[in-house]
């Protein structure tokens, strides 16, 4: 047991610790297969993969976008309403899997084994956020076993392929805090070619630039984020624009998804471009308002705390809320506020929250053959959306609470300044507003 103790009090990332937090990753990934058991047994049959918790966009787009008879995405050739509806790196990574699935056409077992593969790779990205987090922690490593053994991460790492996006966003703030500012762009702007959120990250970096007044570090950032975006997109949009840019067009007009708050208004019969607008719109003024936060504290925020409530106001405004969006969180938290207690109630409500929209959704695709008229599964699946949400905003509350109260920030109680900081780190303030 003396390893195990040795690990949860760990404060360097040696090689023992890491590789002590790899252990623990494998046991995630490892509950993780058990999760999907019953699909991988039987298939994903539609109502009963839903029924069993089990469902994955793996397999459903397998099938469906032409990848099973190796169709690279955005060049099938197959309708519109077919076409893979994904940023640039997802639709990559996801035709380069389906590639090396032996034989052509759709059938039982290579939809078995592309799930497999993209699972595999979901877990090597897992990893990497984990032993990405132990070295930006710093003297905090420790905190990273919270991402390795997390409820959420198990839960949806097998759903999608944003673990992806979630490393190299992760990958890009730790390179930041190494004070490799290129790379640090780099890694940002393909993380925002796989998925939108790591390109919201250079909006803290921008707050922290402003406050010690070294924009240089940002706009060198941001450009090499812009570079490496445009390194991975222009090829696409020059050979094959319509199939390209049917993720912005669809993300633009597609309704409210579950699990937003614009499901409220769905009775009102607003569309989904309007939504888009109102969201965007409050979005934006949610980004005024976080840097105003980081420009009037009296101390400088931490870059962690910074991009958690810019990525939770986007999630909490947005007008989709998968449930793998809660990986994007995950690594942010525990860098931002890494207290057991708080991330284990935080993660209870969101396994209560992950039940019931499959058990939701199990009833309605089974034409209410599971479940029957009652509406039980609604109400809990709608307790559930509240749930999750409001203890978003608790988690929002709190870090904002940090921020304003730095002597309550529990990393910063051990002597650290800002772990993620990297050349901003010890620097005096050059403006803050409302300061001298």
């Amino acid at each position: 047991m003396q390893p195990v103790k040795n690990l949860f009090n760990a404060r360097e990332a040696t090689r023992p610790i890491i590789i002590g937090l790899l252990v623990l990753t494998a046991i995630g990934a490892s509950i993780a297969v058990l999760t999907k058991q019953w699909c991988r047994s039987n298939g994903w049959p539609d109502a009963e993969q839903h029924l069993h918790l089990c469902y994955s966009d793996f397999t459903q787009l397998f099938g469906t976008r032409g990848m099973a008879d190796k169709l690279f995405p955005y060049f099938t050739g197959l309708p519109a309403e077919q076409a893979l509806e994904y940023p640039v790196l997802l639709a990559i990574l996801a035709g380069l899997t389906a590639l090396v699935i032996p034989g052509i056409g759709f059938s039982p077992e290579r939809q078995l084994a592309y799930f497999d593969v993209n699972s595999a790779v979901s877990f090597i990205c897992w990893a990497v956020v984990v032993v990405a987090v132990a070295y930006a922690a710093r003297h905090r490593s420790r905190d990273a076993i919270m991402v390795a053994l997390a409820p959420g991460i198990i839960l949806t790492s097998q759903l999608n392929w944003d673990l992806l996006a979630v490393m190299l966003a992760m990958t890009g703030l730790l390179a930041f805090s190494r004070k490799h500012i290129v790379l640090a762009g780099v890694l940002l702007g393909l993380g925002a070619a796989a998925k939108l959120y790591p390109f919201f990250l250079f909006g803290a970096i921008l707050v922290l630039c402003l406050r010690t007044g070294r924009m240089r570090h940002f706009w060198v950032s941001l450009a090499s984020g812009a570079v490496a975006w445009l390194a991975v997109n222009v090829p696409f949009m020059l050979t094959a624009f319509d199939e390209w840019s049917r993720f912005y067009t669809f993300s633009g007009d597609r309704p409210a998804g579950n699990s937003s708050m614009w499901l409220a208004l769905v009775w009102t019969g607003m569309d989904g471009s309007t939504m888009s607008y109102l969201s965007n719109g409050l979005f934006g003024l949610a980004c005024l308002g976080i840097a105003w936060l980081g420009l009037t504290a009296t101390r400088r925020p931490r870059l962690a705390q910074l991009a958690f409530l810019i990525v939770a106001a986007f999630l909490l405004l947005g007008k989709v809320y998968s449930p793998q969006f809660v990986m994007w969180l995950i690594p942010l938290y525990v860098l931002a506020r890494p207290k057991w207690r708080e991330f284990l109630v935080w993660q209870g409500i969101e396994v209560f929250h992950w039940i019931f929209v499959w058990l939701w959704s199990a009833k309605w695709v089974s034409g209410l053959k599971y479940f029957g008229d009652s509406w039980t599964i609604e109400i809990l699946y709608g307790l559930g959306i509240v749930a999750h949400m409001g203890m978003l905003v608790y988690l929002c509350v709190k870090i904002i609470g940090d921020i304003r109260n730095p002597e309550r920030d529990v990393v910063r109680t051990e002597g650290l300044d800002d772990p993620l900081a990297g050349p901003l780190e010890g620097l005096e303030d050059r403006f803050v507003l409302g300061g001298s």
